[in-house]
Protein backbone atom coordinates (compact mmCIF):
# COMPACT_ATOMS: atom_id res chain seq x y z
CA UNK A 1 0.00 0.00 0.00
CA UNK A 2 1.11 3.44 -1.16
CA UNK A 3 2.34 5.73 1.95
CA UNK A 4 1.68 9.36 2.55
CA UNK A 5 4.63 11.68 2.38
CA UNK A 6 6.44 12.28 5.48
CA UNK A 7 7.89 15.58 6.61
CA UNK A 8 10.67 15.62 8.92
CA UNK A 9 11.76 19.09 10.85
CA UNK A 10 15.79 19.54 10.23
CA UNK A 11 18.26 20.16 12.28
CA UNK A 12 19.24 23.73 13.33
CA UNK A 13 22.10 25.52 11.44
CA UNK A 14 25.10 25.24 13.50
CA UNK A 15 28.68 26.24 12.88
CA UNK A 16 31.10 23.14 12.73
CA UNK A 17 34.31 23.29 13.78
CA UNK A 18 36.96 22.64 10.78
CA UNK A 19 38.40 19.94 12.82
CA UNK A 20 35.35 17.92 13.62
CA UNK A 21 33.94 18.07 10.31
CA UNK A 22 35.04 14.81 9.30
CA UNK A 23 33.27 13.01 12.31
CA UNK A 24 30.18 15.23 12.18
CA UNK A 25 29.62 14.01 8.26
CA UNK A 26 29.80 10.83 9.38
CA UNK A 27 27.21 11.31 12.14
CA UNK A 28 24.99 12.72 9.88
CA UNK A 29 25.41 10.23 7.77
CA UNK A 30 24.61 7.73 9.89
CA UNK A 31 21.59 9.92 11.08
CA UNK A 32 20.59 9.85 7.43
CA UNK A 33 20.26 6.34 7.31
CA UNK A 34 18.30 6.24 10.45
CA UNK A 35 15.83 8.93 8.80
CA UNK A 36 15.57 6.68 5.82
CA UNK A 37 14.75 3.69 8.09
CA UNK A 38 12.28 5.26 10.29
CA UNK A 39 10.40 6.66 7.42
CA UNK A 40 8.34 4.45 6.35
CA UNK A 41 7.47 3.20 9.59
CA UNK A 42 6.04 6.20 10.36
CA UNK A 43 3.65 5.84 7.06
CA UNK A 44 2.83 2.51 7.82
CA UNK A 45 0.89 3.74 10.99
CA UNK A 46 -2.02 3.72 8.35
CA UNK A 47 -4.42 1.23 8.73
CA UNK A 48 -3.62 -2.08 6.96
CA UNK A 49 -6.40 -3.55 4.50
CA UNK A 50 -6.41 -6.18 2.19
CA UNK A 51 -9.14 -8.34 0.31
CA UNK A 52 -10.76 -11.04 1.97
CA UNK A 53 -11.22 -14.97 1.10
CA UNK A 54 -12.65 -14.71 -2.43
CA UNK A 55 -13.52 -17.78 -4.79
CA UNK A 56 -13.06 -15.57 -8.03
CA UNK A 57 -10.27 -14.31 -9.44
CA UNK A 58 -9.93 -10.87 -10.13
CA UNK A 59 -10.57 -11.24 -13.82
CA UNK A 60 -13.57 -13.02 -13.49
CA UNK A 61 -14.57 -9.69 -10.82
CA UNK A 62 -14.44 -7.71 -14.59
CA UNK A 63 -16.46 -10.18 -16.30
CA UNK A 64 -19.19 -9.71 -13.94
CA UNK A 65 -18.87 -6.59 -13.83
CA UNK A 66 -18.76 -5.65 -17.30
CA UNK A 67 -21.66 -7.95 -17.95
CA UNK A 68 -23.61 -6.10 -14.45
CA UNK A 69 -22.62 -2.48 -16.11
CA UNK A 70 -24.00 -3.20 -19.66
CA UNK A 71 -27.28 -4.20 -17.58
CA UNK A 72 -26.99 -1.49 -15.74
CA UNK A 73 -26.50 0.91 -18.57
CA UNK A 74 -29.98 -0.79 -19.96
CA UNK A 75 -31.61 -0.30 -16.86
CA UNK A 76 -30.20 3.31 -15.16
CA UNK A 77 -31.30 6.39 -17.16
CA UNK A 78 -28.16 7.91 -17.51
CA UNK A 79 -27.14 11.59 -17.76
CA UNK A 80 -25.94 11.37 -21.66
CA UNK A 81 -23.62 14.23 -20.16
CA UNK A 82 -20.13 13.76 -21.88
CA UNK A 83 -18.66 16.45 -19.82
CA UNK A 84 -20.03 14.64 -17.19
CA UNK A 85 -19.02 11.50 -17.65
CA UNK A 86 -14.94 12.47 -19.08
CA UNK A 87 -15.11 14.68 -15.68
CA UNK A 88 -15.91 11.55 -13.60
CA UNK A 89 -13.39 9.36 -15.48
CA UNK A 90 -10.46 12.38 -14.82
CA UNK A 91 -11.35 12.39 -11.09
CA UNK A 92 -11.60 8.93 -10.89
CA UNK A 93 -8.10 7.96 -12.45
CA UNK A 94 -6.63 10.72 -10.41
CA UNK A 95 -7.93 8.72 -7.93
CA UNK A 96 -7.04 5.34 -9.08
CA UNK A 97 -3.77 6.13 -9.17
CA UNK A 98 -3.71 6.08 -5.32
CA UNK A 99 -5.65 2.62 -5.15
CA UNK A 100 -3.80 -0.28 -4.27
CA UNK A 101 -5.18 -3.26 -6.44
CA UNK A 102 -2.61 -5.57 -5.83
CA UNK A 103 -1.03 -5.15 -9.31
CA UNK A 104 -4.66 -5.87 -11.00
CA UNK A 105 -5.34 -3.14 -13.90
CA UNK A 106 -9.19 -3.05 -13.70
CA UNK A 107 -10.37 -1.76 -16.99
CA UNK A 108 -12.50 1.44 -15.10
CA UNK A 109 -15.52 2.94 -16.53
CA UNK A 110 -17.46 6.13 -15.19
CA UNK A 111 -20.93 7.06 -15.21
CA UNK A 112 -23.05 10.06 -14.40
CA UNK A 113 -26.84 7.79 -13.79
CA UNK A 114 -29.59 10.78 -13.81
CA UNK A 115 -31.33 10.12 -10.52
CA UNK A 116 -31.16 12.94 -7.65
CA UNK A 117 -31.20 10.66 -5.17
CA UNK A 118 -27.72 10.69 -3.37
CA UNK A 119 -25.95 8.05 -4.34
CA UNK A 120 -23.14 6.05 -5.66
CA UNK A 121 -21.75 2.78 -6.24
CA UNK A 122 -19.17 0.65 -8.08
CA UNK A 123 -19.29 -3.19 -9.60
CA UNK A 124 -16.92 -5.36 -9.33
CA UNK A 125 -14.02 -4.78 -11.61
CA UNK A 126 -14.30 -1.28 -11.44
CA UNK A 127 -17.55 0.28 -13.42
CA UNK A 128 -18.52 3.24 -11.18
CA UNK A 129 -21.67 5.12 -11.10
CA UNK A 130 -22.29 7.85 -9.54
CA UNK A 131 -25.37 9.87 -9.61
CA UNK A 132 -26.13 13.45 -10.13
CA UNK A 133 -28.03 13.75 -6.90
CA UNK A 134 -24.43 12.85 -5.26
CA UNK A 135 -22.31 15.55 -7.03
CA UNK A 136 -25.40 18.46 -6.70
CA UNK A 137 -25.00 17.72 -2.60
CA UNK A 138 -21.04 17.98 -2.46
CA UNK A 139 -19.90 20.98 -1.35
CA UNK A 140 -16.85 20.83 -3.08
CA UNK A 141 -14.78 18.51 -5.46
CA UNK A 142 -12.97 16.59 -2.19
CA UNK A 143 -16.29 15.66 -1.45
CA UNK A 144 -17.36 14.31 -4.26
CA UNK A 145 -13.65 12.63 -4.65
CA UNK A 146 -14.90 11.11 -0.82
CA UNK A 147 -17.44 9.63 -1.99
CA UNK A 148 -15.69 7.98 -5.30
CA UNK A 149 -12.77 6.79 -3.08
CA UNK A 150 -15.18 4.74 -0.77
CA UNK A 151 -16.48 3.40 -4.17
CA UNK A 152 -13.26 2.98 -5.48
CA UNK A 153 -11.94 0.94 -2.40
CA UNK A 154 -15.05 -1.45 -2.82
CA UNK A 155 -13.20 -2.64 -5.74
CA UNK A 156 -9.85 -3.07 -4.63
CA UNK A 157 -10.79 -4.91 -1.61
CA UNK A 158 -13.07 -7.30 -3.87
CA UNK A 159 -16.04 -6.83 -1.19
CA UNK A 160 -18.79 -7.69 -3.97
CA UNK A 161 -17.48 -10.70 -5.15
CA UNK A 162 -16.26 -11.78 -1.17
CA UNK A 163 -20.37 -11.21 -0.70
CA UNK A 164 -20.83 -14.05 -3.33
CA UNK A 165 -18.10 -16.04 -1.82
CA UNK A 166 -19.46 -16.04 1.43
CA UNK A 167 -22.82 -16.65 0.18
CA UNK A 168 -22.12 -19.67 -1.41
CA UNK A 169 -19.87 -21.12 1.36
CA UNK A 170 -22.11 -20.86 4.14
CA UNK A 171 -25.24 -22.18 2.19
CA UNK A 172 -24.15 -23.13 -1.71
CA UNK A 173 -27.04 -20.95 -2.83
CA UNK A 174 -25.94 -19.98 -5.75
CA UNK A 175 -24.90 -23.52 -6.23
CA UNK A 176 -23.28 -24.09 -9.68
CA UNK A 177 -19.34 -23.45 -9.11
CA UNK A 178 -17.48 -25.97 -9.48
CA UNK A 179 -15.88 -26.56 -6.44
CA UNK A 180 -14.86 -23.68 -4.04
CA UNK A 181 -11.60 -25.11 -2.84
CA UNK A 182 -10.70 -26.23 -6.55
CA UNK A 183 -10.84 -22.86 -7.88
CA UNK A 184 -13.24 -23.44 -10.55
CA UNK A 185 -16.05 -20.79 -10.84
CA UNK A 186 -18.79 -22.00 -13.14
CA UNK A 187 -19.79 -19.77 -16.38
CA UNK A 188 -23.37 -19.82 -15.03
CA UNK A 189 -22.65 -18.54 -11.75
CA UNK A 190 -20.66 -15.70 -13.41
CA UNK A 191 -23.99 -15.44 -15.65
CA UNK A 192 -26.30 -15.22 -12.68
CA UNK A 193 -24.21 -12.64 -10.87
CA UNK A 194 -23.14 -10.59 -14.58
CA UNK A 195 -27.12 -9.60 -13.73
CA UNK A 196 -28.18 -6.02 -12.66
CA UNK A 197 -30.73 -8.22 -10.28
CA UNK A 198 -27.09 -9.40 -8.75
CA UNK A 199 -26.87 -6.99 -6.68
CA UNK A 200 -28.51 -8.21 -3.86
CA UNK A 201 -25.39 -10.38 -3.62
CA UNK A 202 -22.55 -7.94 -5.16
CA UNK A 203 -23.59 -4.71 -3.15
CA UNK A 204 -25.23 -5.53 -0.21
CA UNK A 205 -21.84 -5.04 2.04
CA UNK A 206 -21.40 -5.47 5.66
CA UNK A 207 -20.95 -2.36 8.38
CA UNK A 208 -17.14 -3.97 8.21
CA UNK A 209 -17.27 -4.17 4.50
CA UNK A 210 -18.21 -0.24 4.88
CA UNK A 211 -15.44 0.50 7.38
CA UNK A 212 -13.17 -0.76 5.73
CA UNK A 213 -13.92 1.49 2.45
CA UNK A 214 -14.03 4.24 4.62
CA UNK A 215 -10.68 3.90 5.86
CA UNK A 216 -9.16 3.41 2.44
CA UNK A 217 -10.92 5.69 0.74
CA UNK A 218 -9.48 8.26 3.23
CA UNK A 219 -5.99 6.65 2.58
CA UNK A 220 -7.01 7.58 -0.99
CA UNK A 221 -8.15 10.95 -0.65
CA UNK A 222 -4.75 12.19 1.69
CA UNK A 223 -2.44 10.22 -0.93
CA UNK A 224 -4.05 12.12 -4.36
CA UNK A 225 -3.64 15.55 -1.99
CA UNK A 226 -7.19 16.13 -1.15
CA UNK A 227 -8.40 16.94 2.36
CA UNK A 228 -8.78 13.67 3.68
CA UNK A 229 -11.83 14.93 6.05
CA UNK A 230 -13.67 15.20 3.49
CA UNK A 231 -15.59 12.46 3.44
CA UNK A 232 -16.44 12.61 6.66
CA UNK A 233 -17.57 15.88 6.31
CA UNK A 234 -19.59 14.38 3.45
CA UNK A 235 -21.37 11.82 6.27
CA UNK A 236 -21.98 14.18 8.24
CA UNK A 237 -24.27 16.57 5.79
CA UNK A 238 -26.12 13.78 5.06
CA UNK A 239 -27.04 12.96 8.50
CA UNK A 240 -27.94 16.34 9.20
CA UNK A 241 -29.89 16.43 6.36
CA UNK A 242 -31.72 13.39 6.64
CA UNK A 243 -33.09 14.39 10.91
CA UNK A 244 -37.29 14.11 10.57
CA UNK A 245 -37.34 12.76 6.68
CA UNK A 246 -35.95 9.20 5.12
CA UNK A 247 -32.17 9.07 5.17
CA UNK A 248 -30.39 9.67 1.91
CA UNK A 249 -30.06 6.82 -0.39
CA UNK A 250 -26.19 6.22 0.07
CA UNK A 251 -27.18 5.40 3.96
CA UNK A 252 -30.46 2.77 3.07
CA UNK A 253 -27.41 0.95 0.84
CA UNK A 254 -24.74 1.11 2.35
CA UNK A 255 -25.36 0.25 6.17
CA UNK A 256 -23.46 3.16 8.28
CA UNK A 257 -21.02 1.54 11.02
CA UNK A 258 -20.57 2.73 14.61
CA UNK A 259 -18.61 5.50 14.86
CA UNK A 260 -18.11 5.87 11.21
CA UNK A 261 -16.76 10.19 11.39
CA UNK A 262 -14.53 9.22 14.46
CA UNK A 263 -12.83 6.63 12.93
CA UNK A 264 -12.41 8.25 9.05
CA UNK A 265 -10.76 10.99 11.84
CA UNK A 266 -8.37 8.10 13.54
CA UNK A 267 -6.80 7.34 10.39
CA UNK A 268 -6.47 10.67 9.42
CA UNK A 269 -4.15 10.89 12.68
CA UNK A 270 -2.77 7.73 11.72
CA UNK A 271 -1.45 9.95 8.45
CA UNK A 272 -0.10 12.12 10.27
CA UNK A 273 -2.51 14.97 10.08
CA UNK A 274 -4.12 17.17 7.42
CA UNK A 275 -1.65 18.47 5.11
CA UNK A 276 -1.54 21.88 5.15
CA UNK A 277 -1.65 22.22 1.01
CA UNK A 278 -4.53 20.10 0.92
CA UNK A 279 -6.97 20.40 -1.98
CA UNK A 280 -10.61 21.29 -1.51
CA UNK A 281 -11.65 22.45 -4.48
CA UNK A 282 -11.57 23.16 -8.87
CA UNK A 283 -13.17 25.43 -11.09
CA UNK A 284 -14.08 21.68 -13.04
CA UNK A 285 -16.46 20.70 -10.23
CA UNK A 286 -18.06 23.93 -9.93
CA UNK A 287 -18.77 23.65 -13.72
CA UNK A 288 -19.87 20.51 -13.56
CA UNK A 289 -22.20 21.13 -10.74
CA UNK A 290 -24.11 23.98 -12.22
CA UNK A 291 -24.41 21.82 -15.44
CA UNK A 292 -26.28 18.95 -14.01
CA UNK A 293 -28.31 21.74 -11.83
CA UNK A 294 -29.50 22.87 -14.76
CA UNK A 295 -30.07 19.62 -16.11
CA UNK A 296 -34.53 19.02 -16.16
CA UNK A 297 -35.52 16.73 -13.28
CA UNK A 298 -34.98 13.10 -13.95
CA UNK A 299 -38.71 11.05 -14.87
CA UNK A 300 -39.90 9.31 -12.28
CA UNK A 301 -38.27 5.64 -11.87
CA UNK A 302 -40.77 2.81 -13.89
CA UNK A 303 -42.33 -0.53 -13.33
CA UNK A 304 -41.04 -3.72 -14.40
CA UNK A 305 -41.13 -4.49 -17.47
CA UNK A 306 -44.23 -6.59 -18.34
CA UNK A 307 -46.61 -7.88 -16.00
CA UNK A 308 -45.15 -9.84 -12.86
CA UNK A 309 -46.08 -13.79 -12.82
CA UNK A 310 -48.17 -15.07 -10.39
CA UNK A 311 -46.40 -17.20 -7.86
CA UNK A 312 -46.31 -21.02 -8.54
CA UNK A 313 -48.06 -23.47 -6.49
CA UNK A 314 -45.07 -25.59 -6.75
CA UNK A 315 -42.59 -25.19 -4.06
CA UNK A 316 -39.21 -25.65 -4.14
CA UNK A 317 -36.86 -26.26 -0.75
CA UNK A 318 -34.14 -24.29 0.72
CA UNK A 319 -31.98 -24.71 3.53
CA UNK A 320 -29.53 -22.51 6.19
CA UNK A 321 -28.19 -23.51 9.43
CA UNK A 322 -30.85 -21.16 10.97
CA UNK A 323 -34.34 -22.19 9.13
CA UNK A 324 -35.43 -24.05 5.87
CA UNK A 325 -38.45 -23.02 4.09
CA UNK A 326 -40.12 -24.09 0.65
CA UNK A 327 -40.97 -20.92 -1.99
CA UNK A 328 -43.04 -20.69 -5.25
CA UNK A 329 -40.74 -22.25 -8.35
CA UNK A 330 -40.90 -19.61 -10.98
CA UNK A 331 -38.90 -17.33 -8.06
CA UNK A 332 -35.43 -16.59 -8.03
CA UNK A 333 -33.80 -16.63 -4.45
CA UNK A 334 -30.86 -13.64 -3.72
CA UNK A 335 -28.62 -14.72 -0.97
CA UNK A 336 -27.58 -12.25 1.19
CA UNK A 337 -23.38 -11.84 1.55
CA UNK A 338 -23.79 -12.87 5.51
CA UNK A 339 -25.38 -16.44 4.77
CA UNK A 340 -28.17 -15.97 7.28
CA UNK A 341 -30.30 -14.01 4.76
CA UNK A 342 -31.99 -14.13 1.28
CA UNK A 343 -34.89 -12.52 -0.93
CA UNK A 344 -37.01 -14.38 -3.24
CA UNK A 345 -38.33 -12.56 -6.08
CA UNK A 346 -40.27 -13.47 -9.50
CA UNK A 347 -39.49 -11.96 -12.66
CA UNK A 348 -40.03 -7.90 -12.85
CA UNK A 349 -40.68 -8.37 -8.95
CA UNK A 350 -37.30 -6.67 -8.28
CA UNK A 351 -37.15 -2.82 -9.65
CA UNK A 352 -34.04 -1.76 -10.36
CA UNK A 353 -32.94 1.39 -8.20
CA UNK A 354 -29.93 3.67 -9.17
CA UNK A 355 -28.09 1.65 -5.75
CA UNK A 356 -28.02 -1.47 -7.91
CA UNK A 357 -29.23 -3.28 -4.83
CA UNK A 358 -32.58 -3.12 -6.04
CA UNK A 359 -36.14 -2.26 -4.74
CA UNK A 360 -38.88 -5.55 -3.57
CA UNK A 361 -41.79 -5.04 -4.70
CA UNK A 362 -43.53 -8.60 -5.29
CA UNK A 363 -41.68 -12.08 -3.54
CA UNK A 364 -39.92 -12.71 0.22
CA UNK A 365 -37.57 -11.40 2.37
CA UNK A 366 -35.74 -12.84 5.19
CA UNK A 367 -33.14 -11.52 7.77
CA UNK A 368 -32.07 -12.46 11.12
CA UNK A 369 -31.14 -9.29 13.42
CA UNK A 370 -28.70 -10.77 15.85
CA UNK A 371 -28.84 -8.09 18.36
CA UNK A 372 -32.06 -9.39 19.80
CA UNK A 373 -31.21 -12.91 20.35
CA UNK A 374 -33.29 -14.34 22.68
CA UNK A 375 -35.74 -17.63 23.77
CA UNK A 376 -37.76 -15.55 26.06
CA UNK A 377 -41.60 -15.09 27.10
CA UNK A 378 -43.88 -13.48 24.73
CA UNK A 379 -43.26 -10.24 26.13
CA UNK A 380 -39.90 -10.40 24.85
CA UNK A 381 -40.46 -11.35 21.36
CA UNK A 382 -43.21 -8.71 21.33
CA UNK A 383 -40.10 -5.93 22.40
CA UNK A 384 -37.84 -7.47 19.94
CA UNK A 385 -40.59 -7.16 16.70
CA UNK A 386 -41.47 -3.54 17.96
CA UNK A 387 -37.56 -2.66 17.71
CA UNK A 388 -37.42 -3.71 14.51
CA UNK A 389 -40.70 -2.12 13.17
CA UNK A 390 -38.78 0.98 14.79
CA UNK A 391 -35.95 0.83 13.23
CA UNK A 392 -37.45 -0.17 9.81
CA UNK A 393 -39.42 2.83 10.15
CA UNK A 394 -36.45 5.06 10.25
CA UNK A 395 -36.10 4.58 6.56
CA UNK A 396 -39.78 3.76 5.74
CA UNK A 397 -40.90 7.25 7.15
CA UNK A 398 -44.66 6.01 5.56
CA UNK A 399 -44.83 2.45 7.08
CA UNK A 400 -47.88 1.70 9.18
CA UNK A 401 -48.70 -1.49 11.35
CA UNK A 402 -52.25 -2.54 10.18
CA UNK A 403 -52.66 -5.87 12.29
CA UNK A 404 -51.02 -7.88 14.84
CA UNK A 405 -51.80 -11.28 16.47
CA UNK A 406 -50.51 -13.94 17.81
CA UNK A 407 -49.09 -17.26 15.90
CA UNK A 408 -46.58 -19.68 15.88
CA UNK A 409 -44.08 -20.69 13.27
CA UNK A 410 -42.86 -24.43 12.95
CA UNK A 411 -44.42 -24.68 16.43
CA UNK A 412 -42.79 -22.13 17.95
CA UNK A 413 -44.31 -18.63 19.17
CA UNK A 414 -44.07 -15.81 16.33
CA UNK A 415 -45.83 -12.76 15.75
CA UNK A 416 -48.02 -12.13 12.60
CA UNK A 417 -48.01 -8.41 11.91
CA UNK A 418 -49.66 -6.60 8.46
CA UNK A 419 -48.05 -3.43 7.69
CA UNK A 420 -48.35 -0.86 5.03
CA UNK A 421 -45.58 0.82 3.42
CA UNK A 422 -45.01 2.85 0.06
CA UNK A 423 -44.21 0.54 -2.86
CA UNK A 424 -41.77 1.15 -5.51
CA UNK A 425 -44.08 1.06 -7.69
CA UNK A 426 -46.08 3.84 -7.06
CA UNK A 427 -48.93 3.55 -4.54
CA UNK A 428 -48.74 1.18 -1.04
CA UNK A 429 -47.85 -2.09 -0.79
CA UNK A 430 -48.80 -4.37 2.13
CA UNK A 431 -45.92 -6.44 4.03
CA UNK A 432 -47.03 -9.70 5.99
CA UNK A 433 -44.31 -9.83 8.54
CA UNK A 434 -43.61 -13.21 10.51
CA UNK A 435 -41.24 -12.53 13.40
CA UNK A 436 -39.82 -15.37 16.01
CA UNK A 437 -36.97 -15.61 18.66
CA UNK A 438 -34.27 -17.65 18.17
CA UNK A 439 -31.00 -17.93 20.67
CA UNK A 440 -29.06 -16.50 17.39
CA UNK A 441 -31.35 -13.55 16.84
CA UNK A 442 -35.04 -12.29 16.13
CA UNK A 443 -35.82 -14.37 12.44
CA UNK A 444 -38.17 -12.41 10.58
CA UNK A 445 -39.87 -12.86 7.27
CA UNK A 446 -41.60 -10.73 5.20
CA UNK A 447 -43.60 -11.40 2.45
CA UNK A 448 -44.78 -8.43 0.13
CA UNK A 449 -46.72 -7.13 -2.98
CA UNK A 450 -48.88 -4.12 -3.96
CA UNK A 451 -51.95 -3.83 -1.82
CA UNK A 452 -54.14 -4.28 -4.57
CA UNK A 453 -52.57 -6.71 -6.00
CA UNK A 454 -52.04 -8.94 -2.23
CA UNK A 455 -55.18 -11.35 -2.30
CA UNK A 456 -53.42 -13.21 -4.92
CA UNK A 457 -49.95 -13.51 -3.14
CA UNK A 458 -51.47 -14.22 0.57
CA UNK A 459 -52.42 -17.44 -0.22
CA UNK A 460 -48.34 -18.16 -1.27
CA UNK A 461 -47.26 -16.20 1.29
CA UNK A 462 -49.41 -18.95 4.05
CA UNK A 463 -48.15 -21.37 2.09
CA UNK A 464 -44.11 -20.48 2.09
CA UNK A 465 -44.80 -19.58 6.42
CA UNK A 466 -46.46 -22.95 7.29
CA UNK A 467 -43.60 -24.31 5.00
CA UNK A 468 -40.74 -22.96 7.60
CA UNK A 469 -38.66 -25.27 9.49
CA UNK A 470 -36.73 -24.26 12.55
CA UNK A 471 -34.15 -26.40 14.49
CA UNK A 472 -35.03 -27.45 18.00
Amino acid sequence: MRRGPKRWRGPAMVKVPMNLAPKRAVQSAVVMLVLAATGPLAGAQRTPLRPGWNMFSPQQDVQIGRQAAADAERKLRLCNDPKADAYLTELGKKLVAKLPTNGVDYPWEFHCVNDKAINAFALPGGFVFVNRGAIEAADDEAQLAGVMAHELSHVALRHGTNQATKAEAAQGILGIAGGIFGGSVGGALITQLGSFAAGGVLLRYSRSAESQADVMGTQVLYDAGYDPRALAQFFEKLEAESKGKNPPEFFSDHPSPEHRVERVQEEIEKLGGVPANAKKDSPQFEAIKRELLALPAPPQAGKPGGPVPAPSANLTPYHTDLYSLRYPENWKRYPDGDGKGASFAPDGGIVQTTSGAGALAYGLIVRVDAEQGSTGDAGALQEATQKLIDGLKNSNASLKVKEQSRSTLSGQAALSTYLSNESPLGGKETDWMMTTLRAEGLVYFVCVAPEREFGKYQKACSAIFDSVQLPR
